[in-house]
């Protein structure tokens, strides 16, 4: 089953390849085609697309994904020039372009761009509290901002270890990630989005809602985020507080699937909600399936197919006439629309495929 769904995917990924050049596609339209995202080249998500193309390189050896995929990764250099667009989601950006590259190529420019993305997301760690901080927006306590999504980004510093031989970026990524297992996990398993720390004094300050539906409630694709992030961690390190987290992560998020296998915006929002998030769903198979590798638990592997299985019979469109994959994603629980595609919903489900069908490459 999922060799066949990965044979379509690349396809899919062929043909819009062909429709769109070098486009950096964010959010399908309805018609479900892709718009060149206009959000700036500095925009979180700008590396999804290009992963996708890696994956599918790995599966087909074809030149053309390649190429656009190079050509991503070549207008990003604009994005490592620009200091106010360098942000904690560097490894987003950067491990699904230059990183993806050299670990199937060895092409020594794109070593040269994870080097620096990840040298500046180590500069954005804070001594004082263990963080790394997010986003750009304001100083003094805007400088204490510190979000569940990190923990994602944190396999650029570990990869930039293993290249260099040097300890310090996987030094960081592990302090952040201890700092995460001590303040973002809940007692039932579910986990902030966003903590508060001041950043002179690493003072844990406060919470907030963020994403999710509000303070206390549990964001879907944050949830995901922890549960991928951690089992990361713990691959890349071998510290057991980060397996009990991403496990503590997992149960809680395998224990809110509703009996569909749609995965709602956040576990807490009422029944006749209808908010979806295509992109939890996707992002939590691809921890899952991690776990399972990790620990050897079939159980993990069976809800991950669980999750993608319900993906491809009622949210995948798998047409190579139109470019989205994944239909009912939501960014934010308090945006005004919902239940529609999203250029990472589509690559964390290409990956968990590929992985299912034995055919993919590990990027993070």
């Amino acid at each position: 089953m999922w060799s066949d769904i990965a044979r379509k995917l690349w396809e899919k990924t062929l043909a819009a390849v062909r429709r769109n050049g070098d486009a950096i596609p964010y959010i399908a339209g309805e018609d479900g085609l892709f718009d060149d995202h206009s959000g700036g080249i500095s925009w979180w998500t700008n590396g999804f697309w290009a992963g996708s193309l890696w994956q599918m390189y790995a599966l087909t050896g074809k030149a053309e994904l390649m190429d656009a995929a190079r050509a991503i990764e070549g207008k990003l250099d604009a994005a490592l020039t620009d200091a106010q667009g360098m942000d904690h989601d560097s490894g987003f950006k950067w491990l699904l372009t230059a990183g993806a590259d050299y670990a199937l190529t060895k092409n020594p420019a794109s070593l040269n761009r994870l080097l620096l993305a990840a040298s500046n997301l180590a500069g954005r760690f804070n001594p004082a509290g263990n963080f790394i901080r997010a986003w750009n927006d304001g100083t003094g306590e805007k400088a204490g901002l510190v979000i569940i999504d990190c923990l994602m980004n944190l396999p650029l510093l570990y990869r930039a270890s293993q290249l260099t031989g040097d300890p310090r970026f996987a030094q960081i990524a592990a302090l952040h990630a201890r700092t995460a297992a001590k303040h973002f996990m809940r007692p039932d398993g579910s986990v902030e989005h966003i903590v508060l720390f001041d950043p002179a004094t690493g003072e844990r300050t406060g919470t907030l809602g963020g994403q999710g539906m509000g303070p206390g409630s549990a964001w879907s694709r944050g949830q995901a985020w922890a549960l991928y992030g951690f089992a990361l961690s713990y691959r890349h390190t071998g510290e057991r507080v980060f397996l009990d987290c991403a496990r503590r992560s997992a149960d809680y998020f395998t224990a809110h699937i509703p009996a569909s296998g749609l995965i709602p915006a956040d576990f807490c929002q009422d029944a006749d909600c209808a908010f979806e998030d295509d992109s939890a769903a996707a992002c939590a198979a691809c921890g899952l399936l991690e776990l399972a590798e990790r620990t050897g638990e079939e159980g993990y592997a069976g809800t991950a197919r669980r999750l993608l299985t319900a993906l491809t019979e009622k949210r995948a469109d798998l047409d190579p006439a139109t470019d989205r994959v994944l239909t009912h994603c939501t960014v934010s629980f308090h945006d005004k629309r919902h239940n529609h595609p999203l250029i990472y919903a589509d690559y964390f489900y290409t990956e968990a495929v590929a992985r299912l069908a034995g055919e993919g490459v590990f990027l993070w």
